[in-house]
């Protein structure tokens, strides 16, 4: 049973309403009641918590999660990567089709959101493949995906290096409505790279990734954009060419939206240095010039959302040599002190505007209903410490990936609380 919850004292920021304050915030049925001043502290039948020196916001929406489930339940599961966002302070996840098998039909994600609906402590969304088995040569059933719960397609890990049936695809997807999140990567340029293309793969003697290889395939896709009319967005920008083509796409009028993870807009490819498979990621850490150009298209807007691209691998697969590693990172746990560290503290954003990237922004372009605290939405909520230092421990994430490059690192930022349809899930930084 949902109680009745009343939230005082906190300093309260809902970008999508344009709200910062300190009052009280009111729950009813898991659903957002009101804000205000003193509204039924004496009611015994309200759960109370004392959100004093906290911040309290629209819970967290990471739109770029790999579930592993089905198939590398080795990996993570639903409900460990349920957890690990929990008490990340997210509270909706759009999970990855990259599963075993690809979530190209109906019945990979109907298995996927049932077992969501009974294991999972968060919201699950999911996204369908573009094309089968995420092999870039036929569509996939996109009006299936989208009737069996998808609200996006992607084929996250590759780009669809077919343009006419890339072009198709994105028809098909704005006669149904459905986003497209556009992987943008061409495959002959990155070929076999294990990371940025520069001087540290030089000195590493490491197959290096140029930048082109992620701006050319930024340029296709928005000439597709153009073509077809219909939205893309760019998932894990990484390059400075990437955020100037968006730019200047948006700049036309394009529908055109993008996203960058916090280890990209916190780390450079000198975190690979000493062959740290932990810092290989796809599209690979750049250079210090590209890094900024990322921290700009945040700060002008270019780029609206910050998402983890959270990848969970076997600390066995990680140990292996640096070219059969694989790449990836895992962010629900560390995504919140990364922003307030390398953005807010460093007044790249201020709170407002850091924290609509991860709330509001995605919400509408996902069509989530999601990422306010507008009475009558759903009481989706994360409370958190915004000044209290944390060492990073990847030995006691949630999750079951422990691929972190960030282990050890002093942050700033940690959530105390985190609210689900009106249902504590992490009470005092802890699951419940």
């Amino acid at each position: 049973m949902v109680k009745n919850i009343l939230i005082i004292n906190g300093r309260i920021i809902d970008p999508a309403r344009k709200i910062d304050q300190i009052a009280d915030l009111l729950i009813k049925d898991g659903k957002i009641s009101k804000i205000g001043k003193n509204l039924g502290k004496n009611d015994p039948d309200i759960e109370l918590i004392d959100a004093k020196n906290k911040i309290v916001a629209p819970g967290f929406i990471d739109s770029h999660v790999h579930l592993r489930e089905p198939g590398r339940e080795d990996k993570e599961t639903i409900a460990t990567a349920s957890r690990a966002a929990a008490k990340g302070g997210v509270t909706s996840i759009i999970g990855m089709p990259n599963t075993t098998p690809v979530a190209d039909n109906q019945t990979v994600l109907e298995y996927v959101l049932s077992k969501a609906k009974r294991e999972s402590l968060v919201n699950i969304f999911v996204a369908g493949a573009i094309t089968k088995g995420e092999g870039g040569k036929e569509l996939a059933e996109i009006w299936e995906m989208k009737n069996a719960g998808a609200i996006a397609v992607s084929d996250d890990g590759f780009d669809v290096q077919n343009l006419d049936l890339y072009l198709k695809a994105m028809q098909y997807c704005k006669t149904y409505g459905m986003p497209i999140i556009a992987h943008a990567e061409d495959r002959d340029l990155a070929a076999e790279g294990q990371m940025h293309e520069g001087i540290i793969s030089s000195r590493l003697g490491l197959m290096g990734i140029p930048p082109c290889a992620e701006d050319i395939a930024t340029a296709r896709i928005i000439c597709l954009v153009e073509e077809s009319g219909h939205s893309a967005h760019i998932t894990h920008v990484s390059s400075k060419g990437s955020v100037d083509f968006i730019r200047l796409a948006q700049k036309k009028g394009l529908n055109i939206t993008a996203d960058v993870t916090p280890h990209h807009f916190s780390l450079t490819d000198e975190a690979l240095v000493g062959y740290n498979t932990n810092a290989k990621v796809n599209p690979p850490l750049r250079s210090e010039d590209h890094r900024l150009a990322l921290l700009k298209g945040l700060r002008d807007g270019t780029i609206s959302v910050i998402a983890t691209d959270h990848a969970p691998h076997l600390w066995v697969e990680k140990e292996r040599e640096f070219d059969t590693a694989p790449a990836g990172i895992v962010g629900l746990e560390t995504m919140l002190p990364l922003i307030m560290t390398y953005l807010v503290q460093r007044k790249v954003l201020t709170l407002s505007q850091a924290f609509a990237k991860i709330t509001c922004n995605p919400g509408k372009i996902f069509n989530m209903a999601k990422g306010t605290l507008g009475s009558g939405s759903d009481a989706d909520i994360t409370i958190f410490a915004p000044n209290e230092k944390v060492v990073i421990d990847r030995t006691k994430f949630e999750s079951k990936g422990q691929n972190s490059p960030f282990h050890g690192m002093t942050l700033q930022g940690v959530v105390t609380e985190t609210i689900v349809g009106g249902r504590v899930v992490v009470r005092n930084k802890m699951i419940i």
